[in-house]
């Protein structure tokens, strides 16, 4: 895969999947476009590096969860430095990401949604991946483990976990969203 049109056709056949990858991580509709952006330029850099051991949807799955966790990352560490007293450059790094309104969620389900969201955020890395790739983009166990390049039990516990944490902390956050109403 030497050419811009290997290239071309590989952009067109996997930006949906990668924004949308994006986009369950960041909860904003600009810097899933950004991230998009920065994931096809690393593989357009590195597809001489590509050596066939996985397919390439697990590899640019892989590329589109490390470059959002890095996004992540790298946000709230301007958001922890803003705190000291540096201002940021744009009002936006400074929003809340559980406010997005998602595109794909009815408007009447938008609070739900976003409390959901803010929820599955706090989960650790390694279970939100895994809980994204299986309940939103709806992988198999072993596809999962390819991306996270982790054993089939491993995503099962991290599936299971994830899932327990999210029903234990959404009983909470739900039972205190009755109780203002």
């Amino acid at each position: 895969m030497n050419t811009v049109n290997d290239f071309e056709s590989l952009y067109n056949q996997y930006k949906v999947l990668v924004y949308n990858v994006a986009l369950h991580y960041v909860q904003n509709c600009e810097d899933a476009e950004e991230i998009t952006q920065d994931v096809f330029v690393q593989v357009y850099h590195s597809m001489h590096k590509f050596e066939n051991n996985s397919t390439f949807k697990t590899w640019i799955y892989r590329i589109s969860i490390n470059k959002s966790l890095d996004f992540i990352k790298h946000k709230k560490s301007k958001k922890r430095f803003f705190v000291f007293g540096q201002r940021s450059d744009s009002e936006k790094e400074l929003q809340n990401i559980s406010s997005f309104e998602h595109p794909g969620i009815a408007m009447e389900h938008q609070e739900d949604a976003a409390i959901l969201l803010k929820t599955i955020n706090e989960l650790t890395e390694n279970q939100r991946t895994a809980f994204i790739l299986s309940k939103l983009d709806g992988l198999s166990n072993p596809e999962i483990a390819t991306i996270m390049d982790v054993s089939i039990s491993s995503v099962e516990s991290l599936i299971f976990r994830a899932k327990s944490t999210l029903k234990e902390k959404l009983s909470q956050q739900f039972e205190n969203y009755r109780k203002k109403k």
